[in-house]
C-alpha cells in the first residue's frame, strides 16, 4: 500500500519551522541578543512598529517600487525579447547590448541613476527596471525562438489578424516564459530596491534597515527585513507558482 503524498503546503511549513530550529539554536550559541537575538525577543519590536504606523508605511513605499519596477521590466523585457527572438536582425544588432547590460553590475546602475537623475523616485524605479530587464529579456527571447512554426503555419493558413495571432497562439506558448520571468523578476527587483533605498531614499524597508544598521540594532534590521520576505512569500506563493502551474498544464506539465 502505497503512502499518501505530504500536500506541498505541509511541506513548506516543515521546512519554514527547521530554519526557525536552526535561528534557535544559533542564537542560544551566540547567546547574545546583540548579535542575534530570538525570535520571540522581535515579536515586541515588531508589534511597536505596526502600532505606531512606521512599518506598515515603509512596507507600502518599498512595495509601490516593487510594483512599479516589476510592471516596466517586464513590458519592456517582453516586448524587446520577443522582438530579438522572432527577428534575427533586431537580434544580431541588440545582442551585445544584452550582453554589457546582463554583465553591468547593479550598483553602478544605481548609482549612474541617482548621478544622472537625482535622488528621486524617478531615479530608484529607473534603476531597478533597468536591472531587470535584460535578465527579462533573455528568458522571453529563449522562449520566442522556441515558439512552434507548426502553429504558426496554421494561423497563417487561416489568415489570422496579427493581434489574435498574438493572443491565441504566441502568448499561450510563452506564458511559460513569461512565468519564469516574473519569478525570478519578484525576487530579485524586490532586493535591488532595498539597496536602491538603503543608498539613496529617505523612506521604504532599505531606508529603514540602513538607519537601524547606524544604531548596530539588529532586531530592528530583523523585523524590517522579515516582514517584507513574509509579504514576498506569499506573492510567490498565492500569485507566482499558481499561475506558473497554470499556464504549463496547456503542455500536461
Amino acid at each position: 500500500m502505497t503512502k499518501a503524498p505530504i500536500h506541498p503546503a505541509t511541506i513548506r511549513i516543515l521546512s519554514l519551522t527547521a530554519l526557525l530550529g536552526l535561528w534557535i539554536i544559533a542564537a542560544a550559541i551566540s547567546a547574545d541578543a546583540t548579535i542575534l537575538p530570538q525570535p520571540w525577543a522581535l515579536i515586541g519590536p515588531f508589534w511597536k512598529a505596526i502600532q505606531s504606523g512606521t512599518l506598515p508605511w515603509h512596507l507600502w513605499m518599498t512595495l509601490t517600487r516593487v510594483l512599479w519596477a516589476f510592471i516596466l521590466a517586464m513590458s519592456l523585457g517582453l516586448l524587446l525579447g520577443l522582438a530579438m527572438g522572432r527577428l534575427p536582425a533586431v537580434d544580431r544588432w541588440l545582442d551585445p547590448w544584452l550582453v554589457v547590460f546582463l554583465n553591468l553590475p547593479a550598483l553602478v546602475l544605481i548609482v549612474l541613476c541617482y548621478l544622472w537623475i537625482g535622488l528621486n523616485e524617478t531615479a530608484a524605479i529607473a534603476a531597478v527596471t533597468l536591472n531587470k530587464i535584460p535578465s527579462v529579456t533573455t528568458i522571453i527571447r529563449e522562449g520566442a525562438r522556441a515558439l512552434d512554426p507548426g502553429l504558426a503555419a496554421m494561423a497563417a493558413v487561416f489568415r489570422m489578424p496579427p493581434l489574435r495571432r498574438l493572443r491565441h497562439v504566441v502568448l499561450p506558448q510563452l506564458a511559460p516564459f513569461i512565468a519564469a520571468a516574473a519569478r525570478s523578476g519578484i525576487a530579485v527587483i524586490w532586493k535591488i530596491v532595498l539597496v536602491v533605498e538603503f543608498l539613496g531614499r529617505s523612506n521604504g524597508i532599505g531606508f529603514q534597515i540602513h538607519l537601524y544598521f547606524q544604531q548596530f540594532d539588529v532586531a530592528m534590521v530583523l523585523v524590517y527585513a522579515l516582514s517584507f520576505i513574509a509579504v514576498m512569500l506569499c506573492v510567490e506563493w498565492l500569485i507566482l507558482q499558481p499561475f506558473e502551474s497554470r499556464v504549463r498544464r496547456w503542455r500536461g506539465a
